[in-house]
């Protein structure tokens, strides 16, 4: 081995992967991480543009089959997280050369990873302890990397499962995960990034705690298929609702066929998402984030629009003149088949996400669970979404207008906050507070894009009330 083509040329040259001794110093997730960022030091590329995640477990496994040899009697049985962390040489000085000769066999075979909530939240603390390793090492953008992709494709998935037992413990460990990240940021010593590190893990033991081992149980399946789609379900329909009443209580009944047919689709989208991340594409934690974070901006800067155009005519003699004026023509309807869409979408993207994750989670003797727990929240809504359409068709038109305002409006700020922690996630932002209030259960956060889009919103909503002054005086 290490005498291909590709090899020719390279300082320091490759190194025999068929070198048992080197092999046994190395983890699975050693090899796995070197396809994905290379080798620092070294002309060895980064692949993780053009191998997925599981072409590049699959590589890992295929170069630990080299130092594999059959054994007759296997010592034990190791679970997949030791064959991924641990090295043949590690297992070999704790518990002797059978039990390594057996590692050695079942990491080049590993069994099929499961995804509960155990498994996630110890990739996430075994990826934290690559990234300080890779900071002692001096290559901080790999430790930053690293968190990343700890907080992404671990503990991010079992966070509305705890969001269901622990809202708090759930709040306090994503805290902490994030301040590990800042430390990276921040470049601070060596025993300071330590100790938040511990810190941070000391909160995944106490998470993973609360959820158990393996599965969750029929009940905590149940809320949490019914919390999921209740909660991203709500701000979709709140926005449909305000929308379809406002066309409707206007007379505008031309534009609903243009919102029915922006959220429509907006659901065949959203499947089609799930079916490429499912079955064509492999869509990173990464990747999912900025798609969310990217929806969820736009959304509020359209349902903002919205708001204040909705402020702006809550009088009759206002709305009269748009009428008269017709700028609910094609451009009008448009807009707002734009707006049903993203409002859909980045709801439903979520809402399949979550759902994805929960189903491994649950197991197969909670699958039936997590689906009435969906059933329920779907009845829910669409219970919901009859009580303001039919409320809604008896207030009179300026408190309406009035009430769909301030709704939309703060719709806006909560999509800003999501869609900002969304990409602060990612790593696209950095991950240190602003002093302000947090409601998570609203999804105000203290983070500077909410307060920004307060400050707008005031300002926009300061303008309208000072052309009505204007108005007003001209009128009289």
């Amino acid at each position: 081995m290490a005498d291909g083509p590709a090899g020719i040329g390279l300082e320091p040259p490759p190194s025999n992967l068929r070198d048992t001794a080197r092999l046994d110093r190395l983890s699975l997730y050693d090899l796995y991480n070197a396809t994905g960022l290379g080798i620092a030091g070294t002309d060895m590329p980064a692949f993780a543009d053009q191998l997925d995640d599981r072409q590049r477990w699959d590589i890992a496994t295929y170069i630990a089959s080299f130092s594999a040899q059959p054994v007759a009697n296997p010592a034990k049985t190791f679970n997949i997280a030791d064959l991924a962390r641990q090295t043949p040489a590690e297992v070999q000085a704790a518990e002797g050369a059978d039990a390594s000769a057996t590692f050695r066999v079942q990491r080049a075979q590993p069994p099929q990873v499961q995804r509960g909530p155990a498994q996630l939240l110890d990739y996430t603390s075994v990826t934290l302890d690559k990234s300080l390793a890779a900071y002692k090492a001096g290559d901080r953008e790999q430790a930053y990397d690293l968190s990343v992709a700890a907080y992404l494709e671990g503990f991010e998935l079992v966070e509305s499962s705890l969001d269901n037992v622990d809202a708090n413990v759930r709040k306090d460990t994503e805290k902490s995960l994030m301040a590990y990240r800042q430390s990276l940021q921040d470049s601070l010593p060596l025993a300071q990034v330590a100790q938040k590190l511990e810190a941070a893990k000391g909160k995944l033991k106490e998470s993973a705690g609360l959820l158990g081992s393996d599965g969750l149980s029929l009940s905590l399946s149940y809320v949490s298929g019914l919390l999921i789609l209740l909660r991203e379900g709500l701000e979709a329909i709140l926005v449909l609702a305000a929308i379809l009443a406002f066309l409707r209580n206007t007379g505008q009944q031309s534009a609903v066929r243009s919102v029915n047919i922006g959220w429509g689709l907006a659901l065949l989208a959203g499947l089609g998402t799930w079916a490429l991340a499912a079955y064509v594409i492999d869509v990173s934690g990464a990747q999912r984030e900025l798609l969310e974070g990217a929806t969820a901006l736009f959304a509020s800067v359209m349902v903002l629009w919205l708001g204040v155009w909705m402020h702006d005519r809550r009088h009759a003699a206002a709305w009269q003149d748009y009428v008269k004026s017709s700028l609910v023509g094609g451009g009008g309807r448009f807009g707002f088949a734009v707006l049903a869409f993203f409002s859909v979408y980045r709801e439903l993207f979520e809402v399949i996400l979550f759902y994805e994750t929960l189903w491994l989670q649950a197991g197969p003797a909670g699958h039936d669970a997590v689906l009435a727990g969906g059933a329920t929240a779907l009845v829910l809504l669409v219970g919901l979404a009859w009580v303001i359409l039919r409320g809604s068709a008896k207030l009179p038109l300026s408190l309406f207008f009035g009430i769909n305002a301030a709704l939309l409006c703060a719709l806006s700020v909560v999509f800003a906050g999501h869609g900002v922690k969304a990409l602060q996630e990612a790593g696209i932002f950095g991950t240190r507070p602003v002093p302000f209030f947090e409601f998570d259960c609203a999804d105000l956060y203290s983070l500077s894009a909410q307060a920004i889009a307060l400050i707008a919103i005031a300002v926009l909503y300061g303008r309208s009330r000072l052309a009505e002054k204007r108005r007003l005086q001209a009128a009289g």
